[in-house]
Formats: structure tokens, C-alpha cells, sequence
């Protein structure tokens, strides 16, 4: 790792901060970062899920008021997240580099689609009529999602934010607080097997780390400023960019 590169990640893992504070789309930075760098993609991957726990460590603390009285909703979809994120880690695991080479272009897009097509978070709830309790089916939901993001994982915050805003009755503040807190929970337990299991680039983990602390805390500052709109817009389309970059090397 040249000191060039070393900036570059911090750089990059700044960029992948503020894109997943305006569009939850972390990985469409950090993830060609870490390939440009020369690092083979499962090895990306992995470094990305275990750079990302440092963001999710200061979204939680940030998050802390919005969790009170939120610890029995909580438990079982802390469950679910420890079991989807474990289940994730074991798939990417098993499936050959070659394979994972393949997937990930289909993922990119329909993270980038999903980002494209979502309304915001506060319209999601406006006229939505909610039950008196939680649904039942709300574990199964986080635990699917989960997966997902121990595997890859971009766009997997939107999507359980999303889930959380339409079903559970709660305002963005605390539905955003607990899709920090879920999904935390995943990647960390998919970071710990990685690191456990499989070989991490610590070299390119550790900036990329630094970038996503600084971009996760001047993220919603920037957010605040900015045309949210039309900067999700610009993101959608580059990832959908890359989509279609990294799809023809992955089958040409």
C-alpha cells in the first residue's frame, strides 16, 4: 500500500460516507475503490464489510436517544440480524470468485434502481395506517434482509429503513436509529467471520475506515445543505454506470 493509495481510500471512504448518508449506497464508492487498488473482488468485498463497521460504531452512538424504549422491539430483530448476517458471510464464502464476479453487477443495479425509484424516507409514511403492534413477520423481513447485506450489502440500509418506516408506525428519526442499530449488528457479525475465516486487506481496511468516519459525520450536514433529490439521482445513475462497467468485464 503506497502512500498514494493510502489517500486515495481515506478519500474514497470520505466519498462512500457522504453517498450512504445521502442515498445509502456506502458500497458504490468503497467497493471500485478498493478494485482499483488491485485488491481481487471477494477480498474487496470482504475489506469493505469489515471498513464499514467503523462507520456503523458511530451511527449507533449517534443514534443512542432514538433507541430508548426501544429494547423488546429490538431483541428479535437483533436476532434476526446476527442469523442474516452470519448466513450472508457463509454464502459469500462459498461462492466461487468467479460466480461472485457475475452477481455483483446485478446487484449494484438493483441497489441503484431501488435508489432510483424510492420516494423519501418522509413520504413513505404519510397516510400509511399502521397496527397497534409490531408485525409478526417484521424478524423474517430483517433476517432476509440481512443476508443480503452480510453478502454485499448496498442499498441493504434503505431497504430495511424502508421496511421499518411502512410497518412499524414510527417517525424517520427511530426507524432510522434502528436500522443503524440491525444493520450494524449484521455487517458486524459478518465482519468477525470474515476476519476469523478468510483473508481481510487490513493495508486498504484501516484508511478506508478513516473515510467512513469523517464522511458518516459530515454526511448529514451536507445532506441538510444539499439537493438531496437530485444528488440520490446522480448517484442512481453511476452506479447503474458501474453496474454495466464492471458486468461486461465480469462476462466479456
Amino acid at each position: 500500500m503506497t502512500a498514494l493509495e493510502f489517500g486515495f481510500l481515506v478519500l474514497a471512504g470520505i466519498g462512500a460516507g457522504l453517498t450512504g448518508s445521502i442515498a445509502g449506497l456506502a458500497s458504490l464508492v468503497s467497493y471500485p475503490a478498493l478494485l482499483a487498488t488491485g485488491i481481487p473482488p471477494v477480498t474487496a468485498n470482504v475489506t469493505n464489510t469489515v471498513a464499514l463497521v467503523l462507520n456503523a460504531v458511530g451511527s449507533v452512538s449517534a443514534s443512542r436517544p432514538e433507541l430508548r424504549g426501544q429494547g423488546r422491539r429490538l431483541r428479535p430483530l437483533l436476532i434476526a440480524a446476527v442469523l442474516g448476517g452470519a448466513t450472508g458471510m457463509a454464502l459469500l464464502l462459498l461462492t466461487p470468485t468467479e460466480a461472485f464476479e457475475r452477481i455483483v453487477p446485478w446487484l449494484i443495479a438493483g441497489a441503484s434502481a431501488a435508489i432510483l425509484v424510492q420516494r423519501p424516507p418522509r413520504e413513505l409514511v404519510e397516510g400509511v395506517q399502521h397496527p397497534a403492534r409490531d408485525p409478526r413477520w417484521l424478524p423474517l423481513g430483517t433476517f432476509a434482509v440481512c443476508i443480503y447485506g452480510g453478502y454485499f450489502g448496498a442499498a441493504a440500509g434503505v431497504l430495511l429503513l424502508a421496511m421499518y418506516l411502512l410497518s412499524t408506525g414510527e417517525g424517520l428519526p427511530r426507524g432510522n436509529a434502528m436500522k443503524n442499530v440491525v444493520l450494524g449488528v449484521a455487517n458486524g457479525v459478518a465482519a468477525i467471520g470474515f476476519i476469523v475465516l478468510t483473508d481481510v486487506a487490513w493495508s486498504a481496511a484501516l484508511p478506508l475506515a478513516l473515510g467512513f468516519l469523517v464522511g458518516g459525520r459530515i454526511g448529514p450536514s451536507v445532506v441538510r445543505r444539499a439537493p438531496a433529490k437530485a444528488l440520490r439521482t446522480v448517484i442512481a445513475v453511476a452506479g447503474l454506470g458501474l453496474a454495466v462497467h464492471l458486468g461486461i468485464q465480469a462476462y466479456s
